[in-house]
């Protein structure tokens, strides 16, 4: 494993008792430059670099501690090992504040220092090379896996573990995420199928379905509230599984969690999914109960104006009483705003919080070019989702409902896909504009390519014509019409789109939090 570039500086005033260790060290392949002194070893520091340090607390002239602050100073970045014959505490304390990256009391033995140079040289190439070989024998489970045919849990779970994998592989640099991704198409190619054969029976049979946006108040909400708890729902536009699992450790200082997912209905839009999940009510069943909250697609406002209104109707038809507040974050200014107004919320039984950052950020990476450079790739945008969770007020909002002690609900109306296959498609001006689905009463397509609802009404969806129907995207694909087919493509190719169906925009957090 060690190579010529790896050097160990070892500064110790007893380095001549060392020399069985030092041969040791050599033996593995290891180059070692010994020093007596804290000045010789920052000497050493200003004109060489070194891959680890081990530097004795106690010696004459600089301590290990004094020597450690000034080799910190000029290489901030180098491992270094403090060896100690001392147990205290106070020094620990120094030596762990002045960020060391390991801490060995004498006597030491050799194969404590190898472990240790393991640990903090080589630790990215063993992860790298132990997480390959991990996948390698995961790759054949999760092909028979995807091969079977699996009900809507068990997709759950193999969902999981392909988003498992996707940040295990992105976190070791190791090139077997071409790999998986290969994997993640057939995985979506075959999430595709099942949903085709399974949606419209789960529509109808609303006892026999997994749980879906309409039945999250009903099945998840309300029960808790029946208990007096009192609970923040926090709704985050667009947020899939893999971005859930890398803020997750942000939260787990103030909560312990229950994780799940469910289904979004179709089509994976805020329109439709969201507006189910406040109402828990199906699209059509809104329009039919409550003509004046539904808005369709032909209309110029915003799609997501009553959704205060929609809760409400939700409480009353259950005939419950709660109390509720319902608080739209869209900018830092609100999120400010939310912070100071939090105690004055607390006499509410359900509080009810939309954050809108995730979605303005697949919109904004599709529409400026800069934005669209900063997330290039899933770990991007993954990586920029986590940067706005711990550095906007969202991580404190969090932090203050658990001082409160309320239960959270943490979860999204709709995830979101990378999309890279253009579909032709032709409609009439009146087609709606998502990438991802269509609804028109004149579309023109291959319906080989697609999962087509000739008859909206069996699915529970609005028509807003006598002859309208609904095509879903599947995979990675989205629709392009053919007039500027080609500028149309190059500009939408590799955003992050939803509205279809795929494993990333239909299968969801649900995440119940506990404040510790």
């Amino acid at each position: 494993m060690a190579t010529k570039k790896d050097r160990i500086l070892w500064a110790d005033d007893e380095i001549d008792l060392l020399k069985p260790h030092i041969l040791f060290l050599q033996d593995k392949g290891y180059e070692i430059v010994p020093v007596i002194s804290g000045k010789d070893a920052i000497d050493c520091c200003k004109e060489e670099t070194f891959d680890i340090i081990f530097l004795d607390e106690n010696m004459p002239g600089l301590t290990g501690l004094e020597t450690l602050a000034q080799i910190k100073e000029i290489n901030p970045n180098v491992p270094v090992v403090m060896v100690t014959k001392s147990e205290e505490e106070s020094i620990m304390n120094q030596a762990i504040g002045n960020k060391i990256a390991d801490y060995l009391i004498k006597p030491v033995n050799p194969h404590q220092l190898l472990l240790s140079i393991k640990k903090n040289v080589h630790k990215q190439v063993i992860i790298t090379e132990t997480t390959t070989v991990g996948y390698q024998q995961e790759f054949g489970r999760i092909g028979m896996q995807i091969n079977d045919s699996l009900d809507a849990d068990e997709w759950q779970e193999l969902y999981k573990k392909i988003v498992y994998w996707e940040l295990e592989l992105e976190s070791s640099q190791t090139q077997m995420s071409e790999m998986l991704n290969m994997q993640k198409r057939e995985a979506n190619n075959a999430f595709g199928k099942f949903i085709k054969k399974n949606y419209v029976d789960w529509i109808q049979n609303p006892e026999k379905r997994p749980l879906m946006s309409p039945d999250l108040f009903k099945k998840k909400v309300f029960p808790l509230l029946d208990e007096d708890e009192k609970v923040f729902f926090i709704l985050i536009d667009n947020f899939r599984l893999d971005q859930w699992r890398v803020v997750k450790d942000l939260l787990s200082t103030y909560f312990t969690f229950d994780e799940s997912l469910y289904y979004s209905i179709l089509p994976t839009a805020t329109q439709y999914a969201r507006n189910a999940i406040f109402s828990g009510l199906m699209p059509l069943q809104i329009e039919k109960m409550f003509p004046d909250l539904w808005v369709d697609e032909e209309s110029e406002e915003g799609k997501n104006l009553n959704e205060s209104p929609l809760i409400q109707t939700q409480i009353e038809r259950f005939r419950k009483k709660y109390t509720f507040s319902y608080n739209k974050i869209n900018d830092s200014a609100n999120g400010e705003k939310l912070l100071a107004n939090i105690s004055s919320l607390s006499h509410n039984q359900l509080n009810v919080v939309v954050l809108n950052f995730v979605d303005m950020l697949s919109h904004a990476r599709t529409e400026m070019k800069m934005i669209r450079e900063l997330a290039q790739s899933e770990a991007a945008y993954r990586s920029l989702t986590r940067s706005w969770f711990q550095h906007s007020t969202t991580l404190e909002l969090f932090r203050r409902i658990a001082d409160k002690g309320y239960k959270v609900i943490l979860t999204t109306d709709h995830g979101t896909i990378r999309v890279t296959d253009p579909l032709k498609v032709i409609g009439d001006k009146n087609t709606n504009t998502n990438l991802r689905y269509k609804v028109g009463k004149n579309l023109n397509y291959n319906p080989k390519e697609v999962f087509e609802i000739r008859n909206p009404e069996e699915v529970e969806l609005p028509s807003p014509n006598l002859s309208s129907k609904y095509i879903f995207a599947l995979n990675e694909s989205f629709f392009a019409y053919p007039n500027n087919y080609n500028y149309y493509v190059s500009y939408y190719k590799n955003t992050f789109q939803h509205g279809g169906i795929s494993m990333e925009e239909m299968m969801i957090p649900f995440i119940t939090m506990m404040p510790k």
